[in-house]
């Protein structure tokens, strides 16, 4: 029997994708590993201080063959700063600031993206959530260096590449019980938005095609889920006032089963987004029957097989418009589409690729105290 490993798992935004991940990973793996968490709010200042809270919070490192965190925390400075020797690091990146979009009238603050940087840079092992992300982070990383006005690292970047590698989050659902998937009757098929209520994800565009589709001649209803970490954006107030009782939920469920049961009344899930690394909302969302709309670019043609792309991959809000009329007012016609797309997903199950994080774990323990900068 192998030996069961112990390590430290630091989140510094414990909400949405990155809960997911860090609760799927401490259920699923066969190793010991403790998690601290802060809560999900105020994403700059956990890059700016997380690492001064788990300093001082986190259990000491001496009992621990390795330590992960996730990229909205300065590993350098945890490390700099921590009082014990630190056992091989790894940070997962669900984003990255050199790639995420600004909001409206958001100016970029630099340090955000060299914290990134200093973060790979202080990790032994780093892992991206899909080879899109990891892609468009080394696209970004020379030209980000190249606006220095002098003595660029330029160095750095072939250093990051080689501890870097492409993981999937896992997903918290069976891989060897398809759920059932019925055709619907009566209603008209139920809409799901389960993406957070953000700027990033475009909902103005979503609420678009909504409208346009009303404007053709179809029916829906919509649940509208997902996390609101701050004021509720504008798009879903008018949205509320504008679909009245077409809106069968409105606002985030606490409970996972309710939420479960929302995504296996669904028929369509749609995205907009505009900064989408993996996808962990919409791998649900068809995992329980919803046929997904995705724009045909970010992580959405890597986890989506090729030989589908045509029917659910879509190219601006006209093709939306096109694609979700046609499969409001013809949805029984999909069902075949329905449930291969939902096999698909068993791929992304916490069970089928558990072992590959638990190899990853167990390389991370193996390596030796070194320089991050050494050659």
């Amino acid at each position: 029997m192998k030996t069961r490993l112990k390590f430290l798992f630091l989140e510094p935004f414990f909400g949405g994708s990155h809960r997911e991940f860090a609760r799927g990973l401490v259920t699923h793996s066969r190793h010991n590993i403790d998690l601290v968490t802060l809560p999900a709010r105020f994403w700059k200042w956990r890059m700016r201080g997380a690492a001064l809270y788990f300093i001082k919070k986190a259990p000491s490192l001496n009992s621990y063959d390795g330590l992960l965190t996730t990229g909205l925390m300065s590993l350098s400075d945890f490390k700099a700063l921590s009082k014990d020797p630190c056992p091989p690091t790894l940070t997962y990146f669900h984003e990255t600031q050199l790639t995420y979009p600004l909001a409206p009238g958001e100016h970029m603050d630099f340090q955000f993206g060299f914290t990134d940087i200093t973060t790979a840079l202080a990790a032994d092992r780093i892992l991206f959530n899909s080879q899109t992300h990891k892609d468009a982070f080394f696209s970004h990383l020379p030209g980000f260096l190249k606006m220095m006005p002098e003595y660029r690292p330029l160095w750095l970047v072939d250093k990051i590449r080689s501890r870097a590698d492409v993981l999937y989050p896992g997903c918290r659902f069976a891989a060897d019980e398809l759920p059932g998937i019925d055709s619907p009757r009566g209603s008209p098929p139920l809409i799901i938005w389960n993406h957070r209520w953000e700027f990033d994800k475009s909902p103005d565009q979503f609420f678009e095609a909504l409208d346009a589709a009303l404007a053709n001649g179809a029916e829906f209803r919509l649940a509208l889920l997902g996390e609101n970490f701050q004021a509720v954006p504008k798009a879903f107030e008018s949205a509320r006032e504008r679909y009245g009782e077409r809106i069968v939920q409105y606002g985030y469920v606490q409970s996972r089963k309710e939420y479960i049961q929302w995504l296996q009344q669904g028929a369509i899930v749609i995205s907009s987004a505009r900064q989408e690394n993996f996808g962990i909302a919409v791998i649900e969302a068809i995992r329980y029957g919803c046929i997904p709309l995705l724009p045909n670019r970010l992580a959405y043609p890597e986890i989506i097989p090729p030989q589908f792309h045509s029917a659910v991959l879509y190219e601006d809000i006209g093709d939306l418009v096109q694609k979700l009329t046609r499969l409001l007012t013809h949805h029984p016609e999909y069902q075949d589409l329905r449930r291969r797309l939902s096999s698909h997903t068993a791929q992304f199950a916490w069970q089928n690729l558990i072992d590959r994080y638990d190899e990853e774990l167990e390389r991370l323990a193996r390596l030796s105290e070194r320089s991050n900068f050494s050659d």
